[in-house]
């Protein structure tokens, strides 16, 4: 008889708490969108599998994850800023992020936060050819509002359509389309 292991979780708000102390000054994303990243990932002390298929644990961490262990709130602090900066970086060299908007910028990271650099620049068509995304071609023609609106394309894992990835993908599209005050 297996038994089932609860899951151990913590709080985003602390680990964005501890990121703005901690991280002040390297992170370019708001706490909104930290929360919205936080939200759609949700945080566990423990690892898991994911729906891809990775070890993961912390606010949707991966790398370098040991399945033995229970993370506490200042290495899923760390793990997090160090996955967040990634994600930035593609933002930035890749979609032209310094020239968006925070709330622009937010949702992309989020976006390159839960799909991969990679996957976010490319996709392979009907014929197998590997081919430059619609949403990364707006980002280079500087058209935002195309930008973001192409985010809703991004709701497959695996071939299949998640509900999940749809619900994040609506939230980081509106914010992404949201004028900055």
């Amino acid at each position: 008889m297996s038994m089932k292991r609860r899951a151990v979780t913590c709080a985003v708000s602390v680990i964005i708490g501890l990121m703005g102390v901690k991280y002040a000054g390297e992170i370019r994303t708001s706490p909104q969108g930290l929360a919205l990243i936080g939200d759609a990932e949700s945080c566990r002390r423990d690892p898991y599998v994911c729906p891809a298929g990775k070890l993961t644990a912390g606010i949707g961490s991966t790398t370098a994850i040991d399945a033995h262990h229970f993370y506490s709130d200042d290495e899923i602090a760390s793990m997090w800023a160090d996955d967040v900066k990634t994600a930035e970086r593609c933002v930035n060299q890749n979609f032209n992020g310094r020239e968006m908007n925070q709330n622009q910028f937010d949702a992309m990271t989020s976006a390159a936060f839960n799909m991969g650099c990679l996957n976010l620049i490319w996709y392979t068509d009907r014929t197998g050819k590997r081919v430059k995304t619609t949403i990364w071609r707006n980002a280079q023609a500087l058209q935002w509002d195309a930008m973001c609106r192409r985010l809703n394309d991004f709701v497959n894992a695996g071939g299949v359509k998640l509900a999940g990835l749809v619900k994040r993908r609506g939230v980081e599209s509106r914010l992404c389309l949201t004028p900055e005050d």
